[in-house]
């Protein structure tokens, strides 16, 4: 068993990463509005990522480089380059900070439902501890720097969070033929903003560049493309099964008004018991911590991809970047700081971002000159290119969405 778990890995982190608070909040929203009516949305999504993400990673396994240092290898012209190389820190950097407020507030939102809500009063701003404690524990393990405890840590995490959602869907006692007509494609217009949020929730521009990093942390040689690949298909497809956990605990939810995931907390306590309550908070909690981990270490890896840095996870250019990130996230949430400008251009960003990238990795998939005999195959390139046209309707949408809500 030992030796079969350590084959396994890197995947856990992209779970980590894309199973965080807003994915808990989604998905939520997808089951209380819905039912399981949606499922077949969550399973193609899943589809999408295990596919983006084996490229990534078998990029990075066979190259031996992450998809920024790719990037920028590959155009000679110093304005084009570094347009893009601009763009893309933009985007990430100020996307993930961002987001990494969300993470901390979804872990705090998880903790204060089971210790109660830990503040004090400095001077005329009430401070949240509880931010404060994530933002520690995320820092101490990012700050050791040793891949294999960082891995092992949420893989520990991981499964923690798939033991809460799995036990809270089935304390729901749902209804299994309704759950399999759930895998039923419904094109209602009405629920196609609900679609594409399943969707973008879980095909997440980022862990493309995070996922080809950190491969090659582990694996050196294309002979180990068949344990990555399944690495990559087990954790993802772990990571769906908790997102369908959750829509089910949701659809579970009758005659109570549900924003966000700490109502569903909430209002399962009397219909199930404490016991539901905690084990969910305990979900909640161990989806941000992972997500307040996984965020900055991304930013981290695009920036010394893109700038060209050397050395390891200690080195001081990479521990900065991370550092700063952490340091919003905490900041802003332990404030209450609506940082709703951010938050808007990091949607346009990562709008524009995701073909922009996903689009990228399908042309660097079939450069023999980068990956030998280890390109796409025609069937590979086919699926890539119809998740492309999904990602550039999901950018269009988000731009779209922001514009109109100015």
């Amino acid at each position: 068993m030992k030796k079969w778990l350590s084959n396994f890995g890197p995947g856990a982190l992209i779970t980590a990463a894309f199973i965080g608070p807003g994915t808990v909040t989604v998905c939520t929203l997808a089951g209380v509005n819905f039912g399981y009516t949606l499922l077949w949305a969550l399973a193609l999504s899943i589809i999408a990522c295990i596919v983006l993400q084996e490229m990534a990673a078998r990029l990075g396994v066979v190259a031996q480089n992450g998809l920024s240092e790719v990037l920028k290898s590959q155009f000679t012209n110093k304005t084009i380059k570094w347009t893009l190389i601009i763009i893309i820190i933009s985007a990430i950097f100020v996307g993930n900070a961002a987001y990494e407020a969300g993470n901390i507030s979804g872990g705090v939102l998880g903790l204060t439902t089971i210790i109660g809500s830990p503040t004090i009063e400095v001077a005329s701003y009430t401070f949240n501890y509880a931010s404060l404690i994530i933002g520690v524990l995320a820092f101490i393990l990012l700050y050791i720097g040793n891949y294999k405890i960082l891995e092992r840590s949420l893989i520990v995490l991981v499964l923690s969070m798939s033991t809460a959602f799995i036990v809270t869907a089935i304390v729901t006692k749902p209804n299994l033929f309704s759950i399999f007509n759930g895998f039923v494609p419904d094109l209602d217009p009405e629920k196609l903003f609900t679609v594409i949020g399943l969707i973008g929730t879980t095909v997440v521009p980022y862990n493309l560049f995070l996922h080809a990093s950190i491969v090659k942390e582990k694996w050196k040689s294309p002979e180990d493309l068949p344990t990555a690949r399944k690495d990559t298909i087990i954790a993802i497809v772990v990571g769906g099964v908790m997102s369908m956990s959750i829509v089910i605990a949701g659809a579970a939810i009758q005659n109570t008004e549900v924003n966000n995931a700490v109502d569903l907390a909430k209002s399962l306590e009397p219909v199930f018991g404490t016991a539901a309550k905690y084990i969910l908070s305990l979900g909640l909690l161990a989806a941000g911590v992972t997500s307040a981990i996984t965020a900055p270490l991304a930013a981290a890896y695009v920036v010394k991809g893109c700038l060209g840095w050397n050395g390891d996870l200690k080195s001081k250019q990479f521990r900065s970047v991370w550092m700063f990130i952490l340091f919003l996230g905490v900041l802003f949430s332990s404030l209450g700081i609506k940082s709703i400008e951010i938050i808007q251009f990091a949607q346009v960003a990562n709008g524009l971002l995701l073909p922009i990238i996903a689009g990228f990795l399908l042309w660097v998939m079939n450069k023999k000159e980068i990956l030998g005999i280890y390109t796409n195959s025609w069937k590979q390139n086919v699926i890539g290119f119809l998740i492309l046209g999904v990602t550039i309707f999901l950018g269009l949408r988000s731009i779209w969405k922001v514009i109109i809500n100015m």
